[in-house]
């Protein structure tokens, strides 16, 4: 009867032992399957990230391009400007000291580019003292040639800065006057001390 028990055990030992091993085989064979699918999982996230990566880099270069586009832009822009201002000097400079421009009409002016002192609060591109000094000279009626070049200096200046108000040309326009009306003056001056 023992041995009868012992192979009871042994037979039911193996079946249990049978069916762990194929419950086990069966659970490695799903793992491996749950792995090769994380696998796959892992190699889509790798394209996806590769794809973003590549759009990325399509922004970044157009990114790049976009700020040329507006470096190049800024600067044809800033040229412009400059040849306005040069122009308008010039042939305001050149009315005022053939004295074509009447000094009442200058004194107008002068009161439309006083308002570009209402930005004064800014220190930007003046300091606090040009600021005083362009109020100063706005209040003389008459300048030398210093001070003339002196204010259109300044308001050189304040187009750089502020060339989307109009008081800002205005002022510049004002002290292109002021520039010609001292070079009259000085020419002026001049002959009558050759005679």
């Amino acid at each position: 009867m023992v041995d009868a028990v012992v192979f009871a055990f042994v037979g039911l030992s193996v079946t249990v032992i049978g069916m762990l091993g194929g419950a086990l085989y069966w659970l490695g064979g799903k793992f491996r399957e749950i792995d090769l699918r994380f696998k796959q999982m892992d190699d889509r996230f790798k394209q996806i990230d590769e794809r973003f990566n590549q759009v990325n880099l399509r922004f970044q270069q157009i990114d790049e391009r976009f700020n040329d586009i507006k470096r190049h832009i800024d600067a044809k822009i800033n040229r412009l400007a400059e040849a306005i201002s040069d122009y308008q000097e010039f042939f305001i400079e050149y009315l005022s000291a053939e004295g074509l421009l009447k000094p009442e009409r200058a004194s107008m002016l002068r009161n439309e580019a006083r308002r570009i002192m209402k930005l004064g609060t800014s220190t930007n591109p003046l300091s606090k003292d040009e600021w005083k000094r362009l109020g100063e000279l706005l209040d003389k009626d008459d300048l030398t040639y210093e001070e003339a070049v002196e204010l259109r200096d300044l308001a050189r200046k304040i187009i750089k800065e502020y060339g989307e108000y109009p008081e800002a040309w205005k002022l510049h326009i004002y002290a292109s006057i002021m520039v010609g009306r001292a070079l009259r003056k000085m020419s002026e001056e001049g002959s009558k001390g050759n005679k």
